[in-house]
C-alpha cells in the first residue's frame, strides 16, 4: 500500500517448499531428547541350584560319571540321563534298598530277563527267606546280599559292565530306595498333636512322664 497516493500494489508470493513431517519431528527430538524407561530384569533363575558333578572325589565314581556323560550325549536316551543325574546325588538322595524290596518290584514287573539297576547300595534282609534269580547292577552290594544273590543263580554287575551289556538301557528295571524313609522325615509336616497330624514330636521319650500336655487340655495349646 502506497501512503502517498493510497494505491494498493499486489505482488505475487512464491510458494515456499514445505518441510516433511519426519524432519520436523526429528529436529524436535534433537532439541528435546526423550529418555526411555528400562525394565527390571528378573535374575531369580540365573543361578540353577543343582549338581553338575559329584562332590565325592572317588576316582571310580568320577570315571562312571565320565562314561555315562558320554553315553547320554551320544545315545540321547532317558535311561542314561537318569543314571547320570543319580550319580551326582548325595547319599541322602540315594537311599539303600533291601533285597526284599528289590525282589518285590522284580516279581511285580514280571520281566525275568531284565537287569535290575540301582544307583545306590543293596543290603541284605533276613526277613526274605528265598531270593529269586536276579541280575543286579548297583554301586555297592553288601557281602551277605552278594552271596545270597550268587547262591540263587543270579549275577551282580558293575556300571561299566552294564554299559557294555546295555548301553541304551534296554531290558533294564531302574529302581531306587524310598527317600523319605529316614527317621528325620517323620518329624516333618503338621505340628504334633494337631488334629489329623501324624508327625512325630521332638521329645525325650514316649510315656506318661514326658511331654503329654499339648492337645489334652485347653490350658496347653488346645484340647481335642
Amino acid at each position: 500500500r502506497n501512503r502517498a497516493n493510497g494505491s494498493v500494489k499486489l505482488t505475487a508470493v512464491k510458494n515456499k517448499p514445505v518441510l516433511p513431517i519426519t524432519r520436523i519431528v526429528s529436529s524436535c527430538l534433537f532439541l528435546f531428547p526423550v529418555t526411555t524407561m528400562g525394565i527390571d530384569i528378573s535374575h531369580k533363575y540365573d543361578r540353577k541350584v543343582r549338581r553338575t558333578e559329584p562332590k565325592s572325589q572317588d576316582v571310580y565314581l568320577r570315571l562312571l560319571v565320565k562314561l555315562y556323560r558320554f553315553l547320554q550325549r551320544r545315545t540321547n536316551k532317558k535311561f542314561n540321563r537318569i543314571v547320570l543325574k543319580r550319580l551326582f546325588m548325595s547319599r541322602i538322595n540315594r537311599p539303600p534298598m533291601s533285597l526284599q524290596r528289590v525282589s518285590r518290584f522284580f516279581k511285580k514287573a514280571a520281566q525275568p530277563e531284565a537287569t535290575i539297576v540301582v544307583v545306590g547300595s543293596i543290603t541284605n534282609d533276613i526277613r526274605l527267606l528265598k531270593v529269586p534269580k536276579m541280575t543286579i547292577c548297583a554301586l555297592h552290594v553288601t557281602q551277605t546280599a552278594r552271596e545270597r544273590i550268587i547262591k540263587a543263580g543270579g549275577e551282580v554287575l558293575t556300571f561299566d559292565q552294564l554299559a557294555l551289556k546295555s548301553p541304551t538301557g534296554k531290558n533294564t528295571l531302574l529302581l531306587q530306595g524310598k527317600r523319605t524313609a529316614r527317621e528325620a522325615c517323620k518329624h516333618f509336616g503338621k505340628a504334633p498333636g494337631v488334629p489329623h497330624s501324624h508327625t512325630r514330636p521332638y521329645v525325650r521319650s514316649k510315656g506318661r512322664k514326658f511331654e503329654r500336655a499339648r492337645g489334652r487340655r485347653s490350658s496347653c495349646g488346645y484340647k481335642k
